[in-house]
């Protein structure tokens, strides 16, 4: 099950082209599991996808993609790496007005 889900998410970020449509499902899949769960740090990274194709992503996107990041810095038990390639992603494809790529927030 966790795979199908996983592979649902990936495909919505790679290939469906509403943005906000894919962010929503993150942040609900983001904000809505338990710590260790497998998709939060693929849930980052789907927004650091989205930041790819779209070169932009939603303040709330951001704000969930640096939380999952800190927290798997912090224990990558909670958190898996993904978070950090999306959160990577983010910053580089995605920046805020005002801030260099790559500056953190």
């Amino acid at each position: 099950m966790k795979s199908e889900a996983a592979d649902w998410l990936v495909g919505l970020a790679l290939r469906c082209d509403d943005r906000e449509y894919v962010e929503r499902w993150c942040l609900r899949i983001g904000n809505g599991l338990p710590p260790g769960h497998p998709l939060l740090g693929l849930s980052a990274l789907c927004v650091g996808h989205l930041s790819r194709r779209f070169g932009v992503v939603s303040d709330e996107a951001r704000t969930l993609v640096e939380e999952l990041a800190a927290r798997c810095q912090r224990d990558p038990s909670d958190v898996d790496g993904n978070a950090i390639s999306g959160v990577e992603d983010v910053r580089c494809y995605a920046p805020v007005a005002g801030r260099r790529v790559g500056e953190a927030p």
